[in-house]
């Protein structure tokens, strides 16, 4: 999720009734609630480093106890004491931990396995961005002040925003479970077509709108093809035949050579759902470009391989 989203969540849960441990919780709770996107330091080694560090060591439940920590150290320096250290400890825990559930709920997935796996988990339920979130954390945030306007204008007094920051926090949770019903649906509604006269293989259903909960993204691959549906809207008809038909790129010593590349073999740990395709270079003369995507993001490795099935150059780019 985006770091929005992270930062209302970590001030909600301290609203929710977390500030009554700790006089520093709030500013432990939105930093721990974005702690774990200090991978983006990597970008500085540039956009492939990035990309293998992204929601990587940073995000898994191993580090989650280090990852606490930092927010720790920052509010104990702002507080200049010691004290209550274990009880704001333990509220940071909490924050990560919304931070990872967050991330676990969209396509890109998270590596809460590392360093023992580099298994993405991932549950294809929301985009980066979720407006229907957005609009009611921004509403639990912005009630009480406008509360405690008014309460100051008559004389009585403002609301803290519990009952709103636990409200939001309740509404999320049956966000998701809607999102997830109406996920099931879009793949129970792609596996029981056929494809030019054949079953999926595998099929996929990914967020595609801001606004719209049951519509998605869907996708269904078959032995030689892949069919892309831009817009499957779970509440109304679907029809089989109006995707975009992908084909496959064929096995071959173009591909097998391609795979050498340091950006394809990052991209390759990172795919879900990889396509490959391959064309002609405009130079070398005999040359291909075989390039290597994922049906869920616009994310390309490739690498320019020659008559000769030598990779001469590769490259990675969102």
């Amino acid at each position: 999720m985006d770091n929005l989203t992270h930062s209302l969540t970590g001030l909600l849960m301290s609203k929710a009734g977390l500030d009554r441990f700790h006089a520093r919780a709030t500013l432990t709770l939105v930093l721990a609630a974005n702690v774990p996107d200090i991978d983006i330091l990597a970008i500085t080694r540039g956009q492939l480093s990035y990309f293998q560090a992204h929601r990587g060591i940073t995000h898994a439940l191993v580090m989650s106890p280090v990852m606490a920590l930092l927010p720790v150290l920052v509010a104990l320096a702002v507080s200049r004491s010691t004290r209550g250290w274990l009880p704001l400890w333990l509220i940071s825990l909490a924050g990560v931990a919304s931070h990872l559930l967050f991330d676990w709920t969209n396509a890109y997935g998270i590596r809460l396995l590392l360093p023992f796996s580099e298994q993405f988990f991932r549950l294809d339920l929301n985009n980066l961005i979720e407006l229907w979130i957005w609009t009611v954390f921004f509403l639990a945030w912005l009630a009480p002040m406008l509360s405690r306007l008014l309460s100051s204008e008559m004389g009585a007094r403002g609301s803290h925003g519990r009952g709103w920051a636990i409200f939001a926090l309740a509404f999320v949770l049956v966000f998701e479970a809607g999102k997830a019903l109406s996920h099931a649906r879009a793949i129970d509604v792609l596996n029981s077509r056929v494809y030019q006269d054949g079953p999926p293989v595998r099929v996929a259903a990914f967020p595609n709108t801001l606004a719209n909960p049951f519509e998605w993204a869907g996708w269904v691959e078959r032995p030689g093809f892949v069919v892309h549906f831009p817009s499957l809207n779970v509440l109304g008809d679907f029809d089989p035949t109006a995707g975009v038909t992908i084909s496959k790129a064929e096995p071959g010593p173009a591909i097998d050579s391609a795979r050498t590349a340091p950006e394809i073999q990052a991209f390759l740990k990172f795919a879900q759902f990889p396509l490959w395709s391959v064309a002609p270079a405009p130079e070398p003369e005999g040359a291909l470009i075989v390039a290597l995507r994922d049906w869920r993001f616009p994310f390309t490795a490739a690498a320019i391989v020659d008559g000769r099935d030598r990779v001469i150059a590769s490259s990675f780019h969102y």
